[in-house]
């Protein structure tokens, strides 16, 4: 197995020249640093200013960097209708694309109660007001410092 495939291989299916946040394993076993986009702060407040713009509530930008291996950023904000909430997922996207970033999940979008957009290096939460209340991201990552926008 040559160097090229074996790096193919540990990199969640996609080759470690088209995905810059990834954390795998090397061939010794030990965990390679994760690549952090120097952009992902600039896109985490774009994603909360489109929030805010189409009237989403109790918006948070949490910087988790040092304190989760998974993601650099959290943007959560609350949305008041499934349709509204879609609507800012979308507007979110068209701007990831637009700032070079990649979204590599989303879940939630059908069912519009709590969006989640998956970037890497950003995880944008919209949520409607119930399930907000109930998982409290927040109050999870505590620590975490909060982003003014």
């Amino acid at each position: 197995m040559t160097k090229k495939k074996k790096t193919e291989e540990t990199s969640v299916g996609k080759p470690a020249s088209t995905c810059s946040a990834e954390v795998g394993r090397s061939e010794k076993g030990r965990r390679r640093k994760k690549k952090v986009s120097a952009d992902a702060g600039t896109f985490a407040v774009a994603a909360a200013r489109i929030a805010d713009e189409r009237h989403c509530d109790s918006i948070v930008i949490l910087d988790l960097r040092g304190l989760s291996p998974a993601a650099d950023y959290f943007v959560i904000a609350t949305g008041t209708s499934g349709r509204q909430m879609r609507t800012v997922a979308d507007e979110i996207c068209v701007e990831a694309k637009k700032q070079n970033q990649q979204r590599f999940g989303r879940a939630g979008y059908e069912q519009g109660r709590w969006i989640v957009l998956d970037f890497i290096d950003v995880v944008v939460h919209i949520f409607d007001s119930e399930y907000r209340d109930y998982y409290d991201l927040e109050l999870l990552w505590g620590d975490a410092k909060r982003v003014d926008y």
